[in-house]
């Protein structure tokens, strides 16, 4: 008999503890029968030797290694050595076995009743049990088992599931098993090898490291090896080929040469494809033997499994990269032609993007491209799960993929599917050039007289890029005619077709708003945004929906509605984190909006923080457009000059002509500028300039003059330059500011501002009462946005008519954290001034409660339940001492803090 297979395999030195897997391996030999089942290098050995080097089953046990070509006979005279050998004591009764075929049911039965005859059970681990499982074996141990009475326990570790009757061992809770998921390392447990083997890795490198060997134990230790012996480990596992290491030795020897020829055929013809189907199986090796040989495959653990109780299966990603290349070295050539039919039978079973990632695969283009364009999927190169994964399948297509000969494909016209994908892959690229070029090919395949006639499912692809293309030119005239072109091909297609691609009408619609948001035509693109919004909300449409809101944003900013600009900032960054939207898909308009925001509310720490993040999401993301990149130069101005900075102030305006703006802006653009920069000019004390820039712009630029927003900048500068009549005259002059009812079409932060600076010309010519009323009208039209910055920068004046005024200074509450609006101290009624300090959580409903907000408008806007903004109001009455939110936001005002 061999000494070495009744021995325990040494531990390694560099051992991963799993505590855990061990507590489960010593409670499971409380029962008769515990199961190691995990495919080869899985851990199963070194576990179970682990386990009886470190003592923790309840008895020494007895080990024998299996051996493939054991008879049943020979396999029992093992086992009754192995007793032997390990001090289990047995009658001298039981005998031996007489030839190695067999035994018979009388050596079983006195064995059984020897071992149920013993005062403690014997424990006898059975290593690589799957090696010899012949019926008449398996039936055997079957038997002693459970006729020993609790004499024996058995620890089996096994690639395969044993042929034991398990079912009957989980009926009776008689087995403990432990499975190839357990068995899989953690991220910890991976760190814990990597820490013996000296190695550190970034939390990213052993995130990359666990999903490309997804746990498997010999894998972890064989590529832990491996980069012990590189310079750069971290380079290593990003440049990791499996088919060019060990493990491609390993995985070759220990699984794929273990199966017989068919099977081994079998597994290198379905490795083309991610997931594997028993008929598409079929389809690749022209047999019908897929089903039965696949489930064998899966049963035995041969690095292929079962994907969620489905008829689909999956290989291990390492086992599949190595089975490609050793296709590739056994059958040359033979690899395209698998991936085009894999495709083939994709399409004919509609899996869509499986289908064009095969036919990708296999370089044929014209197959590829016309499944995207003939079933309207174009739009998933730009948005939802599969449009990365689309387009790195189309980055080795050349350019002139198109020209091909021979049938007529999926989109109605030989070349016009290649040529519209091209054109596609070059939009979200953001090439231009190559759009355009590629769209003029397109446009030859798609003219009237062309023959065939190109299909309507080409023309609405032609008509979407033709969107896209538009917004990033800038164009919006062209982009108009796209877009209208569009639509009626989406009321000429049937709307079972359509229903599926939500994309395709979220991105025409958002692409069109953002080019009427970019020529200043915001009621257009407030009802294309809005329309974009709600085309949103399926699988698929989180870039558009994204990007959507971000631009209803700047629209609701730039017609001064703070609140609502807010909103739609908050609810875009609410999709991009819910979806997972990656860095670069992000424009960074919804941290720009709230930036903006923030400096009007005069909350400058916020202010800084979004504008930073959006300026980081500019530089990761997509080319700003216009909007973004004037809104950006503006908030970031205004927050330079609210911090004291006029430089910073004129070198962020200045800096637009240098960030990929057009050479000749539009005039809202010119006229928004302009504002900004004779604030900053204001703001460095220089009125001189602050004026010369606003006259420059209606003389050169032509800009109205009469604009409300222009009208205020300048009075704002006169009354600087101590020209208080002509300020007062120019406010007076305005259309746009005439009168307070009627001038709803004007910007509220304008408008307010225009009452701020009759207020300051009235309190500068000694008009207490005018500039009272004037102050008063002002402070009502910035309550409802909690305009606070520009009360702030007004300078004393209004802090000395607020402390004449204390109704007034109460109505309205504090206007920044930094101006005090009455003397602190004790309230009148000597209540104490605070029983504690309000939470942050606390202020801002108080604050919320001050604009006469009800309860469940605040808990709207704070995103919390109405009952919980109730808990909070409770906090605050006990904390001032009162009993009616109207008392808690009168002491807050009095002790300044609202």
């Amino acid at each position: 008999m061999l000494t070495a297979r009744f021995a325990v395999p040494a531990v390694p030195k560099l051992l991963v503890h799993r505590p855990e897997l061990l507590k489960r391996l010593t409670a499971g030999v409380q029962g008769p029968l515990t199961l190691i089942n995990g495919p080869a290098g899985s851990g199963k050995t070194v576990l179970t030797a682990h386990w009886v080097a470190d003592g923790l089953a309840p008895r020494p046990p007895v080990w024998l290694t299996v051996e493939p070509d054991d008879a049943p006979g020979a396999f029992w005279a093992y086992v009754l050595e192995a007793f032997h050998r390990g001090g289990v004591v047995l009658p001298a009764g039981v005998g031996t076995p007489t030839r190695a075929e067999g035994v018979t049911r009388s050596f079983l039965v006195r064995l059984a009743e020897g071992l149920a005859g013993r005062p403690q059970p014997a424990v006898l681990v059975l290593d690589q049990f799957d090696t010899a499982q012949p019926p008449a074996m398996t039936e055997g141990l079957d038997f002693v088992l459970r006729h020993a009475a609790g004499g024996l326990r058995i620890v089996l570790t096994s690639r395969t599931d044993s042929l034991l009757p398990l079912h009957r061992y989980r009926a009776a809770d008689e087995i403990a098993e432990i499975r190839h998921a357990d068995l899989r390392f953690t991220d910890e447990d991976a760190r814990a090898l990597l820490d013996e083997h000296r190695l550190e890795l970034s939390p990213a490198g052993v995130g990359l490291l666990m999903e490309r060997t997804e746990g498997w134990a010999a894998g972890v230790r064989l590529c832990a090896l491996a980069m012990q012996r590189s310079a750069d480990p971290e380079a290593f596992l990003r440049q990791f080929a499996a088919d060019r290491t060990t493990i491609a030795d390993y995985l070759l020897k220990e699984v794929l040469d273990t199966q017989p020829p068919p099977t081994q055929d079998l597994l290198l013809r379905v490795c083309v494809t991610d997931r594997i189907h028993p008929d598409l199986a079929d389809e690749l090796t022209g047999r019908d033997d897929a089903a039965r040989t696949l489930a064998g495959l899966a049963r035995d653990n041969a690095f292929l499994e079962q994907i969620d109780a489905s008829a689909w299966y999956r290989l291990h990603p390492l086992f599949a990269e190595v089975l490609r290349a050793h296709l590739r070295q056994r059958h040359p050539g033979l690899e395209p032609r698998l991936h085009g039919r894999a495709a083939r039978w994709l399409a004919r079973t509609g899996r869509l993007t499986e289908a064009v990632l095969q036919g990708a695969a296999a370089g044929d283009w014209q197959f590829a491209a016309a499944q995207l364009v003939g079933h309207l999927a174009i739009g998933r190169l730009f948005t939802g799960l599969e449009a990365e994964q689309l387009g790195r399948a189309f980055a080795g297509m050349p350019i002139d993929a198109e020209d091909v000969t021979g049938a007529t494909d999926a989109a109605g016209a030989t070349g016009v599917a290649p040529a519209l994908v091209a054109a596609a892959c070059r939009l979200v690229e953001q090439d231009l050039p190559g759009c355009e070029a590629a769209l003029r090919r397109a446009d030859a395949y798609l003219c009237p007289d062309s023959a065939p006639a190109p299909a309507p499912t080409a023309r609405l692809g032609r008509a979407f890029l033709g969107v896209l293309a538009g917004r990033l030119a800038g164009d919006p005239e062209a982009t108009e005619r796209a877009a209208a072109d569009a639509d009626r091909l989406f009321r000429e297609l049937p709307p079972p077709l359509l229903a599926g691609r939500p994309e395709l009408r979220a991105l025409v619609l958002a692409g069109l708003g953002a080019v009427e948001l970019g020529a200043g035509r915001l009621d257009r693109a407030e009802s294309a945004l809005t329309a974009a919004v709600a085309a949103c909300g399926e699988p698929g449409t989180e870039y558009p929906h994204c990007d959507a809101l971000g631009s209803l944003a700047l629209v609701a900013f730039r017609r001064g509605r703070l609140r609502q600009a807010a909103a739609h900032a908050r609810a875009s960054l609410a999709v991009a984190e819910q979806s997972a939207l990656p860095p670069e898909r992000r424009s960074g308009a919804d941290h720009l909006v709230l930036a903006g925001v923030a400096v009007e509310q005069d909350d400058l720490p916020a202010a800084r923080r979004h504008l930073d993040l959006a300026l980081a999401a500019t530089a990761a993301g997509p080319r700003p457009e216009l909007a973004a990149v004037v809104a950006a130069a503006v908030i970031g101005a205004r927050l330079a000059v609210s911090e004291g900075d006029g430089e910073a102030a004129l070198a962020a305006l200045r800096a637009v002509g240098t960030a990929g703006a057009p050479v000749r802006l539009p005039g809202w653009a010119v006229d928004e500028l302009a504002v900004a920069e004779s604030a900053a000019h204001l703001a460095r004390g220089d009125a001189a300039a602050a004026l010369q820039v606003l006259d420059a712009v209606v003389a050169v630029d032509a800009v109205d003059g009469d604009r409300p927003d222009y009208v205020v900048a300048r009075a704002r500068a006169l009354l600087a330059a101590g020209r208080d009549d002509e300020a007062s005259e120019a406010l007076a002059g305005s259309a746009g500011l005439a009168a307070l009812p009627g001038d709803e079409g004007v910007a509220t932060p304008v408008r307010a501002r225009a009452r701020l600076l009759r207020a300051e010309i009235a309190a500068a010519g000694g008009d207490t009462e005018e500039a009272r009323r004037r102050l008063g009208e002002a402070l009502g039209l910035a309550r409802p946005e909690e305009l606070r910055r520009m009360f702030t920068e007004s300078g004393p004046w209004v802090r000395r008519i607020l402390r004449g005024d204390p109704h007034l200074a109460r109505l309205h509450g504090r206007l920044s954290s930094d101006t005090p609006v009455h003397a602190r101290g004790a309230p009148a009624d000597g209540q104490p001034v605070v029983v504690e300090q309000l939470s942050a959580r606390e202020t801002e409903v108080l604050r919320k409660a001050a604009q006469l907000l009800s309860t469940e408008e605040i808990a709207a806007e704070l995103y919390v339940s109405p009952n919980t903004v109730k808990t909070h109001l409770k906090s605050i009455y006990r904390k001032f001492c009162v009993t009616r939110r109207s008392e808690a936001v009168h002491r807050a005002q009095d002790l300044g803090l609202l």
